[in-house]
């Protein structure tokens, strides 16, 4: 067993999420997020991208109810989730993303949500691009399938670029704020980008 596996395996959230049922311990980041921001309402139709194992799916699932939809995406495939639609998809592609507009019906979802996260390299300037271009897709895809006033939530890793992203986030959407959940380990480069209300 590696150092590592034994630190995570002490963690806090890590044990929490095992304790409670959840797939992965970012359930709580979601959690988190959702408690500053309230992301997501009873009812609404969220996208989950970068879906695997399914934590971020959960918790959006117990927050919509049972009149809500939630469709995870992912390119690994996903374990069912009663009450979550899965698509194994890389949302890179033109054809994935046709894919899950036919799924949902065209300008239907009310939250698109992203924990997409590249294979990190441990190259920083190469991880960063990684996950900015990932982001990108993201953001496309919350354009093309949301709602008029829709939300969007991204991880982002921090760097150069990142500025120039958050720009463009700015111009979209009329409300866009960053945040650093305390389930994210102290280490961590990463930050989520909380974007609300799409303009037209």
């Amino acid at each position: 067993m590696t150092r590592w596996y034994k630190e995570k395996k002490k963690e806090h959230f890590y044990k929490e999420a095992k304790r409670v049922g959840y797939r992965a311990r970012s359930s709580f980041k979601l959690l988190q997020i959702q408690k500053k921001f309230n992301i997501i309402k009873r009812g609404d139709t969220v996208v989950d991208l970068g879906a695997a194992p399914g934590g971020w799916s959960q918790v959006a699932k117990e927050i919509v109810g049972e009149n809500g939809k939630v469709i995870g995406v992912d390119l690994m495939q996903i374990r069912p989730l009663f009450g979550v639609t899965f698509l194994q998809a890389d949302m890179t592609k033109e054809s994935s993303l046709c894919e899950l507009e036919n799924l949902i019906g065209g300008k239907q979802a009310d939250v698109v949500i992203s924990d997409m996260s590249p294979d990190i390299s441990g190259n920083y300037s190469v991880d960063h691009a990684r996950s900015l271009y990932l982001n990108e897709q993201a953001l496309k895809t919350a354009e093309i399938i949301l709602k008029l006033n829709g939300k969007f939530v991204c991880k982002v890793f921090t760097g150069e670029d990142l500025e120039d992203f958050v720009k463009k986030i700015n111009k979209k959407f009329r409300i866009v704020k960053r945040y650093f959940p305390p389930a994210s380990r102290k280490t961590s480069s990463e930050i989520y980008i909380i974007a609300k209300f799409l303009k037209k």
